[in-house]
């Protein structure tokens, strides 16, 4: 069981978190680019609550950007933390990715609620989450695979951090999220309903051949 920290540490941990643009570390860094899903994340929608500042879009970094420390969000009144992070799209969930500490300002774990619109300190420790990890302390970044089975329709995802490993506060760096996007569901069926009424004011522009632009419909 000791060598779980090395499959971890295989990843990059020479690379001083320097990368050389990743065109030469090999698969680890072609996953990460792969499967990442932070164009399809809606970091404007992304909010945080219990941080002493910064907004929850901080910590959604490019991949370039993983190891960085310069920004980070910290816990304000505790050690707990909330992140709620919308998709544009349906995401199928593959794994959860984080870079948070260091030492024992790494979260003991970290709880992941699917498709839930509002959660608060009040409530959300008695909610049973969707899934949870045990966080690992590291200064490179963790990979928690889910059950793609319990996220196979995802528009968003609540992050609780519900203590630390010991310290005060908490602090996360970075933020990302392995798997595939698609456009929302329920897209088409809207489109479907909007038709109707559309149709007779398609039938006035073609009636009225140019006089009347595309774009004012």
């Amino acid at each position: 069981m000791s060598h779980n920290h090395s499959h971890g540490e295989s990843c990059g941990d020479e690379s001083h978190g320097h990368d050389h643009h990743g065109h030469d570390h090999g698969i680890p860094e072609l996953q990460g680019h792969r499967d990442n899903l932070w164009s399809y994340i809606d970091r404007e929608n992304t909010v945080v609550l219990n941080a002493e500042s910064g907004k929850g879009s901080d910590v959604i970094k490019t991949w370039d950007a993983r190891l960085d420390e310069e920004v980070f969000l910290e816990s304000d009144a505790d050690d707990q933390m909330i992140i709620r992070i919308p998709f544009t799209g349906s995401v199928k969930l593959r794994a959860l990715l984080l870079k948070t500490g260091p030492t024992d300002q790494t979260p003991s774990k970290v709880a992941l609620h699917s498709n839930v619109e509002h959660l608060d300190f009040s409530d959300i420790a008695d909610r049973k989450p969707t899934q949870e990890f045990n966080v690992v302390q590291s200064r490179q970044i963790g990979e928690y695979h889910v059950m793609p089975a319990k996220f196979p329709n995802v528009t968003s995802i609540t992050l609780f951090f519900p203590a630390s490993q010991g310290a005060d506060t908490i602090k996360i760096y970075y933020v990302g999220f392995l798997g595939s996007w698609t456009e929302r569901k329920d897209a088409p069926v809207v489109a479907v309903y909007e038709a109707k009424p559309n149709l007779a004011d398609h039938q006035k522009i073609q009636g009225m051949d140019g006089m009347t632009s595309a774009p004012q419909h």
